[in-house]
């Protein structure tokens, strides 16, 4: 079974820059399909970003030209740089794992709280 560990986050003021981390253990890497999620009070889970197998990447609309995922398989280990913090960026940010066979893997999530 794969596990995904977030690390991470934290408090960081607003326009700060923040960069989390998931490490993957369990399963083989370098085939799955990465992603960051985010989970604020009240509200649903949502996209952020998206890294394929192949290193194709994918934005929500909100984060595009703030934050950028990125993987390397030498270390199982996918980020999501986070730049121009603001307060609706607030939120439990979830890895994500998929390789297309079965129901997706999930982190236990990391705290961003973005507050002066």
């Amino acid at each position: 079974q794969v596990q995904l560990v977030e690390s991470g986050g934290g408090l960081v003021q607003p326009g700060g820059s923040v960069r989390l981390s998931c490490v993957a253990s369990g399963g083989i890497f370098s085939v799955y399909t990465m992603g960051w999620y985010r989970q604020a009070p009240g509200k649903q889970r949502e996209l952020v970003a998206v890294i394929t197998s192949g290193g194709s990447t994918n934005y929500a609309d909100s984060v595009k030209g703030r934050f950028t995922i990125s993987r390397d398989n030498a270390k199982n280990t996918v980020y999501l740089q986070m730049n121009s913090l603001n307060s609706e960026d607030t939120a439990v940010y979830y890895c994500n794992a998929d390789n297309r066979v079965r129901l997706p893997y999930w982190g236990q999530g990391t705290q961003v709280t973005v507050s002066s």
